[in-house]
């Protein structure tokens, strides 16, 4: 009898334990959950609600872009982007510095440079790479930028540039201006610089990281953030709920994620290259270097016979290249004539009884610095936002001009962004009424280098998608959208802003929104074509360009 009160005596202290255990996880699940089981709900591509449970990393990174629902068009237009953004580098296995591309080497030749030359013929120019033994290669893979330019004329345009996988490569010019016409051509990477920029961008997406600040009462933690996060530590999940685009930070230790204050940079990673790779990132070295001609470096060019010239300036192609050009210092697009707008009442006339929405980084700031800048009666008002952060706001009452700015959603590199104006674009677009009296611009590229491009693609699509929804509602919105541009690089940039980075996505967003019925603003080759450096934030003169075209679709030339 005693055996079996002292049997059931312990059974019941172990069960008792055995609850106050389950208590205390559930506890603590409860607490973590605050915040996740919200956030876990999100709608998909296919517009379909899908519901998950707390985040946990399984891997090393975890990445929130792998694990998206995708629509089987939308898995076919990804699959078909990277595809085609597949860079053709060999697989050679490591190459030593002195057999990498030596663009002092290296030459290129005008084929046909004793030929006859009009405006609107075609240039050829044949690159040949050479190694730093003065040896010539036999593989491609390198990234060069190329153009042609008259300096007295302040006149410029692009080349495309074909690579025949042996070494050689094929620059086709079309001559669109009159005149002693001099060729220029770059290398901006190396093959195997570009290899190591390729690892970089799939194996090392943390590699610029992000943190947040968490603040409850007295206590205050600050963690790390990110699309993809390493290790395996309990994360809070920020992850959209209407475009699910996906955003994570390592739970803070003491208190919940609807704790978090901010969002801001955190830095970037060090030490990513061994030291063989370092020596294919050394300006003066091989980071856009030119590459000069083995004879002549220019042509002349005449003007085209009266009865030719009717369709040379204007190009009615679906696919036109280059997209414009410059000439006297001003940019002439080749599908439509520009407008200049050098004098403040012709952007107020414009812009009257208008708002005018800009969304992105901080390259498309630099329009809302210039118009505010430029014209006298539009007058910013203090939000007390941030400097360079946003949003902002300006107004001009007499004519009923209304301009904002605010910044895309994370990732984005700037110091501090309250954690309730970290907005998506997509989202906001949805929220916008439109009409005629309404202006949309947009760039989003520069912040999303580092991540590998289905990253890139994800956020385009849910801007796309919300495009076309106000363009469905509102035929009569203007939406601009403007593309990357090159900049100057250094050791340490390219590893983290390469204008290769750049390039692929810029090709991207020119893929995804062609035939939307959107606008596009080309900075890529408002930048390469033009003769100042290149810069991350173009200069004024190539700012003041890029807001003539602006202009000009929201105001076109009556015909």
């Amino acid at each position: 009898m005693w055996i079996n009160f002292f049997s059931l005596r312990l059974f019941c202290c172990l069960l008792a334990v055995l609850m106050v255990v389950v208590l205390v996880v559930n506890v603590t699940q409860v607490e973590y959950l605050d915040h996740e089981t919200v956030s876990a709900t999100f709608i998909d591509s296919s517009g379909q609600f899908v519901s998950s449970q707390m985040t946990r990393i399984s891997r090393n990174p975890y990445c929130g872009y792998e694990h998206q629902t995708l629509s089987s068009r939308e898995r076919m237009e990804e699959d078909s982007l990277v595809a085609a953004l597949q860079w053709q580098v060999p697989d050679v296995g490591p190459v030593p510095f002195l057999k990498s591309t030596d663009p002092s080497s290296s030459y290129y030749v005008i084929l046909n440079s004793a030929a006859f030359f009009q405006v609107g013929s075609q240039l050829e120019v044949l690159v040949h790479v050479q190694d730093f033994q003065r040896k010539p290669k036999k593989y491609g893979g390198d990234y060069l930028q190329a153009r042609i330019h008259s300096p007295q004329l302040q006149a410029g345009a692009v080349g495309r540039v074909v690579d025949y996988q042996n070494g050689f490569y094929k620059v086709f010019f079309t001559l669109l201006w009159p005149g002693k016409v001099k060729v220029s051509i770059s290398l901006v990477h190396p093959t195997e610089g570009i290899r190591v920029l390729q690892h970089l961008q799939e194996e090392k997406p943390h590699r610029v990281y992000f943190k947040s600040l968490f603040r409850s009462g007295r206590i205050s933690e600050t963690t790390e953030c990110n699309v993809c996060l390493p290790g395996s530590l309990p994360l809070c999940n920020f992850t959209d709920l209407y475009t699910g685009e996906p955003w994570f930070c390592f739970k803070p230790k003491k208190l919940p994620c609807s704790s978090r204050i901010n969002h801001f940079k955190g830095g970037y990673l060090k030490g990513l290259l061994t030291a063989a790779e370092t020596a294919f990132f050394q300006s003066g070295v091989n980071i856009k270097m030119p590459i000069n001609s083995s004879g002549p470096d220019w042509v002349t060019v005449i003007p085209r016979r009266m009865k030719d010239t009717n369709n040379l300036e204007l190009s009615h192609s679906s696919e036109t290249f280059p997209s414009g050009y410059y000439y006297k210092g001003q940019w002439r697009p080749r599908k439509f004539k520009m407008r200049q707008f050098n004098d403040p009442d012709n952007i107020t006339e414009c812009l009257q009884r208008k708002v005018v929405y800009l969304f992105g980084d901080s390259t498309i700031r630099q329009w809302f610095e210039y118009l505010t800048t430029f014209v006298p009666d539009l007058v910013e008002f203090n939000l007390g936002s941030p400097k360079n952060v946003g949003p902002f706001l300006a107004v001009d009452p007499k004519h009923n001009i209304l301009l904002k700015y605010r910044c895309h959603g994370p990732p984005i590199r700037f110091t501090t962004v309250f954690s309730n104006e970290l907005r998506y674009v997509a989202n906001e677009l949805n929220g916008i009424v439109g009409g005629k009296n309404t202006v949309v611009a947009i760039a989003v590229w520069s912040h999303f280098s580092t991540f590998p491009l289905e990253v890139y693609i994800r956020r385009l699509r849910n801007i796309r998608r919300a495009v076309v929804q106000l363009l469905d509602r509102s035929p009569k919105t203007v939406i601009v959208i403007r593309t990357a541009n090159a900049q100057e690089l250094g050791p340490e940039v390219s590893l983290f802003n390469s204008d290769w980075y750049n390039f692929q996505l810029d090709t991207i967003l020119r893929k995804m929104f062609s035939g939307v019925g959107v606008y596009l603003v080309d900075a890529w080759e408002m930048t390469l074509a033009h003769y100042l450096p290149h810069k991350l934030h173009p200069d004024e003169v190539i700012v003041k360009n890029q807001m003539d075209m602006f202009l000009s679709f929201v105001c076109p030339l009556e015909t």
